[in-house]
């Protein structure tokens, strides 16, 4: 089509169609076809996400009316970049912005993130999560966000209660915040946040523990069950999350029985100071509870608390990985949870095929099903539940020793909308359970490492049929080679993780096959002896998205193929390599 015709389309109805173009890829085709295309998208494009700080001032002047920007992939910003971009005679691009995410952004000090909170008076949402350097003074710059309603300072080391007190004063209208790691945080400055920002629908505190206790040179700071007794004043929040907090006990869960009216969501895996007694407060005061986790936190369900689950009808998902199960908790959860779509038994011991099929003849409207290291389950389980569960869409299977290629045969005939299975380290996979496999055509996550006995052969019926793959796991499959590659290049276009650890079939020709996949991001490639900079060149030279490339034990690859990788893969954030006795973790 011409661009003569093209102009005859209104405007609107070109925004219509590229409402509907989600990939990167797809969108960059449009805004190459002609400059109208380019201009539409220019003047309707919401969300940014910046890969090169280079480009960024040429960015926020062509995409004006952005409401998010994602300078995650951009860790070396600092105060001096950020007085460049608002520097501009009229930085149009702020006034709507009501999205800022700088996670990793450690080059980012007080200062720049003032002037950039400032700037953006419609800001809702912060997430600086994983910049480990801030601290209190960096707090005071987000409370300068006085509309905010989300905080994500996950992992940000430095922050005390002085902090959190800044931001609960001055934005009281917060309703999602994220405390993760935020090892300095205390019982008090939970308890301020609790009175000052009373409309909070969404906390986690996971794994509040201070430094002084960790080392055990200091008085602790953890967070302990006072907090709760906070947290339960709350009468707008819905989800809690609190993994790991080792001082929080029975007597914190019942303080949360009578308060929290809205309660939805509660994870208090790893909380190893928790009994059942304290979950059966708090599931009877919330029997309008959707998901709970109690993950590792529980040696074994008691007869009452399975009893107590019996209540809650509006169950949706549970994780009790870590747990002693019995085929009766799987009945009783069959029997009355019937709209439970997840359910998390990784690692738990007393899964046995009669509990699944109990579980499934109640539970046909699971979606995602965590069987990781149920070892006692084989086919007749796994054959029930694709029988049983055909919405099925994430299913994981590692380590299940006594799954075969007779119960794939039912996964590939029934649940064709499975997205996600994780197969990993299953020794009765072959070539023929893949070919069954390959009749999941929705397929976008798959892991398959240490399935010592499948080939190219069956790697190339997954290629050809599920054409949607995204993340592909062969760490280990010794039997993989050039082939299995050439079918992966011509049939998994949007491949964007892929793992060859270990496949030592693999040569430079097959790193020829992989240079065609223009969305790969992310290659592990380590132990690949039959790989040379020949190999690398070829990725380097095509692969223009790779940003995380793992080369640990190629040995044969020289001066030569690093340099072509400084060269061509500009977007590379991070490479690992392997040196004598020296390992390398390199950010680039």
């Amino acid at each position: 089509m011409s661009e003569s015709l093209l102009c005859l389309l209104t405007e609107d109805l070109l925004v219509r169609v590229l409402h509907h173009l989600h990939s990167d890829a797809d969108r960059k085709s449009w805004r190459l076809v002609c400059k109208h295309l380019n201009r539409v998208e220019s003047i309707t494009r919401t969300t940014i996400r910046i890969l090169r700080i280079e480009f960024l001032l040429a960015l926020l002047h062509k995409f004006r009316n952005i409401q998010e920007l994602d300078l995650s992939l951009c860790p070396r910003i600092d105060d001096g970049a950020v007085k460049v971009m608002l520097s501009q005679e009229s930085p149009g691009w702020t006034r709507g912005l009501k999205r800022l995410v700088l996670s990793r952004a450690t080059g980012l000090g007080h200062s720049g993130l003032e002037q950039l909170v400032r700037a953006c008076p419609l800001l809702e949402a912060v997430d600086v999560s994983h910049c480990w350097g801030f601290g209190d003074r960096e707090a005071a710059a987000i409370s300068c966000g006085t509309r905010l309603r989300e905080v994500n300072m996950d992992k940000c080391l430095g922050v005390t209660d002085i902090g959190l007190a800044r931001i609960a004063v001055g934005c009281s209208r917060l309703e999602r915040l994220s405390l993760k790691w935020c090892f300095e945080i205390s019982d008090l400055g939970v308890d301020l946040l609790c009175k000052k920002c009373f409309y909070l629908k969404v906390l986690d505190v996971s794994y509040l523990k201070s430094w002084s206790s960790i080392l055990a040179t200091l008085e602790s700071v953890e967070v302990t069950s006072e907090s709760l007794r906070s947290i339960a004043s709350l009468l707008y929040l819905e989800v809690l999350v609190m993994v790991g907090c080792s001082l929080v006990d029975d007597v914190g869960l019942r303080y949360l029985e009578n308060g929290c009216p809205l309660l939805k969501t509660i994870d208090v895996s790893r909380c190893n100071c928790i009994s059942s007694s304290g979950l059966i407060s708090l599931v009877s005061g919330h029997v309008d509870l959707v998901q709970i986790g109690v993950g590792y936190c529980l040696s074994e369900l008691s007869g009452p608390l399975v009893h107590c689950l019996k209540n809650l009808e509006q169950l949706s998902a549970i994780r009790i990985d870590g747990v002693r199960v019995s085929d009766f908790f799987l009945q009783t959860i069959g029997k009355n949870c019937k709209f439970i779509v997840e359910l998390g038994l990784s690692k738990c011991i007393g899964v046995t095929n009669m509990g699944i099929l109990h579980l499934v003849s109640g539970c046909g409207s699971l979606k995602i099903l965590d069987l990781t290291c149920c070892r006692s389950i084989t086919d007749a389980a796994i054959s029930t539940i694709a029988d049983s569960c055909p919405d099925l869409v994430c299913l994981r299977l590692e380590s299940c020793d006594m799954v075969t290629e007779n119960c794939i045969y039912h996964l590939g005939s029934n649940c064709l909308l499975l997205e996600e299975l994780d197969l990993t380290d299953c020794s009765g996979i072959n070539d023929i359970a893949l070919k069954y496999l390959s009749g999941c055509s929705e397929l976008v996550r798959l892991k398959l490492g240490l399935c010592t006995n499948i080939s190219d052969i069956g790697l190339s019926q997954i290629a050809y049929n599920c054409r949607k793959m995204a993340e592909l796991d062969l760490y280990r499959c010794v039997y993989i080679g050039d082939d299995g590659l050439a079918a992966l290049a011509s049939g998994c276009k949007k491949l964007m993780k892929l793992n060859v650890s270990y496949c030592n079939r693999i040569t430079d020709k097959g790193m020829e096959y992989l240079s065609h996949l223009g969305e790969l991001s992310e290659l592990e490639m380590r132990g690949l002896s039959n790989v040379t900079s020949i190999g690398i060149k070829a990725v380097a030279l095509s692969c223009k998205r790779l940003a995380d490339l793992d080369l640990k034990h190629c040995e044969k690859i020289d001066d030569s193929g690093f340099w072509a990788l400084a060269f061509y893969s500009q977007n590379l954030r991070q490479k690992t390599c392997y040196a004598g006795n020296t390992w390398f973790l390199q950010p680039v």
